[in-house]
């Protein structure tokens, strides 16, 4: 019979494979970057050979832009971005699902998306740009669709811009600090991080909720103000 002497792969196999293979890199990827991580190591870390990995995903390239996708799904099951909060629940309940749930996936200590995310800054290699860019995008969209909701209809989007980049600053930055500090312990320059994450997640969404209010009424006044402006009194025509 024709093609009776080829052995095929099983597909349960063939899924397991490439499963050993993403968990590998993402380990190694993670702890050395790219550059200092070889196909071999990770071949070794998972139980396979070279021509596993180009069977799978063609390139070294590939692999680590796969294995950085597989990282951020976990840590997204992980910590899902709404933290739990209802869909139906008052925005502000919203908001802090949402900062506690950045906050504690950032704080993971297993959280290889992260770690990823920290290599690139270091020494990026451009890899993950467009990857990072389509899968952050949904969960950027999702703040700022609800800072517009706490704005109202009156703020502009630049100040829905400003307000969501400045509740992600504050979310990011400082704990990016403070998982440098963990990982070079002993070292005491720069500022301190955060220590208890729990106590700064309810600062930031107090913090934030406040500025909305004050960029909200603003904006309100701003428009109060126009409508009262009689016509042709500082108005072009």
């Amino acid at each position: 019979m024709r093609g009776e002497g080829k052995m095929k792969i099983p597909r349960a196999d063939t899924a397991r494979t490439r499963g050993k293979l993403l968990a590998a890199a993402g380990e190694i990827f993670a702890g050395k970057g790219f550059r200092d991580a070889t196909v071999a190591e990770i071949c070794r870390r998972a139980g396979t050979n070279v021509a596993a990995v180009n069977y799978h995903f063609g390139s070294k390239e590939s692999l680590y832009r796969e294995a950085w996708r597989h990282a951020f799904v976990q840590s997204v099951e992980a910590h899902p971005p709404d933290g739990g909060v209802a869909a139906e629940a008052p925005a502000e309940a919203r908001l802090k699902g949402q900062v506690f749930a950045l906050l504690n996936r950032i704080a993971d200590e297993n959280n290889q998306e992260i770690r990823f995310m920290q290599r690139e800054v270091m020494n990026p290699t451009g890899l993950l740009k467009e990857v990072m860019r389509g899968a952050f995008r949904p969960l950027q969209e999702r703040t700022q669709k609800l800072v517009r909701e706490l704005l109202g209809p009156k703020a502009t989007e630049q100040e829905v811009q400003f307000c969501e980049v400045g509740i992600m600053s504050q979310c990011i930055n400082p704990m990016v600090i403070r998982n440098r500090s963990r990982a070079n312990e002993g070292a005491h320059d720069g500022p301190p991080g955060i220590v208890d994450i729990e106590a700064y997640a309810r600062h930031v969404v107090t913090f934030s909720l406040a500025g909305i209010a004050a960029v909200r009424a603003a904006a309100e006044a701003r428009r109060r103000h126009r409508q009262a402006r009689p016509a042709g009194k500082g108005r072009r025509p």
